[in-house]
Formats: structure tokens, C-alpha cells, sequence
């Protein structure tokens, strides 16, 4: 059966765990120079329907560490652009045997219509407000890096939850690990079900990073809203901008964290953006990690193909 990595929904939290735990491993290793299993015989599709730089190149030097090929595909220039559709597209390049694909599109749910007809593992780059499962486990990777843990801790998520995928990836992630998720935001940029993803809404800054171990901002997604969602932006930061000041209301060893890109001045000021307690450039270097484990995942490996690899190393 054919692996995928669509989304965090979908994944048990033992699936979660060896992925988290690889990521690390992965890291230890390219950091200390020691040697890894790749994957040279295996050609992965770049689809990016969307711009991006962090996600795009964390993918692409994920790739080249563990040894994969890259075909890089966008839509200007392409078939797509003259009419064609995305599942013919996909259909072409089954057929032109890469063996797996990262997506990033617009559209809720075009990667997980990409993995039927596809083939071979599909891998969620983000696709609308819906997902971005890598872009979670890098950011879990950082905060057990650092607190040791994810169990028990307390997680505020601050911002337009309702735009975000990635908001809804870290909840899944975080609450199926043992943390509390909090959502904290105006109304209008919340979800109008919140009871379909797991945590707490508050509408009040304070209430949400009371003692929070960590607090992780997001960006407003003008590019995807409708008019009015908030009076203005000066006012929003008013209210929810995270601020090295009102970080006193959560735990004294607090994380900062942020998915990037990065607004200064709407949702943190400079000092809580650069301090001690931000992860932010953490997270950004983690994201490649995790996508090595991603990659090694979904081509069927696990733990166990890790420590055969030793075996075989050390009997060489």
C-alpha cells in the first residue's frame, strides 16, 4: 500500500512519533557527518502551484541530502497553463515514472485528488487553508528539542486561525500528543465550526497566554481574505500582537514561535521576534529534518530500516 504524507488528520500518533523521531535522528547525523541510508534510484516532482521559498527550498535540500532527483514543475510554462487539467497532469507525470511527488496548491484537498491517480506517495507542500503537515512536524521537532516533551504542555496558537493550514496541522498534531491547544484571535479570523479542530477558543490575548509554555503566531492571510475580517491592521496588532511585554502573562520559559513569513509589528515586535525565547530560525532549519523523514516514510522505510543500516555499516 502506497504512503502518503496529506495531512496530519489522518495520521496515528505512533506514525506521528516515528516521523518526529527520525526527523531528529536525520538532524543528528547530517550535523555530526555520520552516515545515513539515501535514496538515490528515486526522482521526486516539485509541483508548486503556489510561490514559496521556505517550504520550496527546505523540500529541495531534504531531497538532495538523502539523495533523491528533482524535477521542478510550476504552471506558468506549462501544459496547465494551455487548458489542461490537474488530473491529466498528474496522469503525465505518473507516466513519465517519477516516483513521488511534492504538492503545493491553492485548492483544499488537490493533493489528496493528486495521490489517486498518481501512483506513488504524494506529499502535501500545503494546500489552501486545509493542511501543512510538514510544516508541523518541523515545528514539534522544535519544541521537543527544547522542552523534552509535547505531552502536558500548552500551546496558544495566535492569529487568523481561519486562513491558516498550518494552525490546523500543529492542532492535530499537538492534541493528538498530549498538548493543549488553545486558538486565539478575533472572531472573524477564527473558524466558523471551531468544534472540528481540537482546542480552546479566546477571543482575549491575555486569557490565551495565560501561562501558555508556548505561543506560536501566525500571519495575517490578507491574500486569502474577504474585506472587513478586521477593522485594520493597525488595530489588530493593538489587540494581538505578541509582544516581549505581554509574554509576561505566559510560563517564564516560554518558546516564541512563527511559520513564517514573518510581518514585524503586526503579529510580534522586534525584541519578542529576536529574543532568547524565539524559535523561529529553529524552526526553519527543523523543517528540513522532518522532511527527510518525510521522504524516507513515505518510500516505505521506518526506525527499524535505520537501525539494519547501522548494522550493515558496522559489519562493512
Amino acid at each position: 500500500m502506497t504512503r502518503h504524507l496529506l495531512g496530519i488528520r489522518s495520521l496515528d500518533a505512533d506514525s506521528i512519533g516515528e516521523l518526529l523521531r527520525l526527523g531528529g535522528e536525520f538532524k543528528r547525523r547530517v550535523l555530526d557527518g555520520r552516515p545515513f541510508p539515501a535514496l538515490p534510484t528515486k526522482t521526486v516532482g516539485m509541483l508548486f502551484f503556489e510561490d514559496s521559498t521556505r517550504t520550496r527550498v527546505a523540500f529541495e535540500q531534504a531531497a538532495k541530502y538523502i539523495g533523491l532527483n528533482i524535477v521542478n514543475f510550476t504552471t506558468r510554462g506549462s501544459s496547465m497553463s494551455k487548458g489542461e487539467s490537474l488530473k491529466d497532469t498528474i496522469l503525465t507525470l505518473r507516466y513519465e515514472r517519477l516516483n513521488a511527488l511534492v504538492m503545493r496548491h491553492r485548492q483544499s484537498g488537490a493533493p489528496r485528488l493528486a495521490a489517486r491517480f498518481f501512483g506513488g506517495p504524494v506529499l502535501n507542500a500545503g494546500d489552501g487553508a486545509h493542511e501543512h503537515p510538514a510544516q508541523a512536524l518541523g515545528d514539534a521537532l522544535t519544541i521537543i528539542e527544547r522542552k523534552g516533551r509535547l505531552e502536558g504542555l500548552v500551546v496558544a496558537i495566535v492569529g487568523d486561525v481561519q486562513h491558516s493550514r498550518v494552525a490546523r496541522s500543529n492542532a492535530w498534531l499537538l492534541s493528538k500528543m498530549g498538548a493543549e491547544v488553545r486558538f486565539v484571535g478575533p472572531k472573524t479570523l477564527l473558524p466558523s465550526h471551531m468544534a472540528l479542530l481540537p482546542g480552546r477558543v479566546h477571543y482575549d490575548l491575555a486569557s490565551g497566554l495565560d501561562n501558555a509554555d508556548v505561543v506560536m503566531c501566525l500571519r495575517l492571510q490578507k491574500e486569502r481574505m474577504f474585506d472587513g475580517l478586521v477593522s485594520s491592521v493597525a488595530e489588530y496588532a493593538r489587540l494581538y500582537q505578541v509582544t516581549q511585554q505581554n509574554l509576561e502573562w505566559a510560563a517564564p520559559d516560554c518558546l516564541v514561535m512563527h511559520p513564517g513569513p514573518l510581518n514585524r509589528g503586526v503579529e510580534l515586535d522586534d525584541e519578542a521576534a529576536d529574543g532568547d525565547r524565539s524559535l523561529i530560525t529553529n524552526q526553519i532549519e527543523n523543517g528540513i529534518f522532518v522532511r527527510m523523514a518525510a521522504f524516507y516514510w513515505v518510500f516505505g522505510h521506518g526506525w527499524h530500516d535505520l537501525e539494519r543500516f547501522d548494522r550493515e555499516e558496522a559489519r562493512a
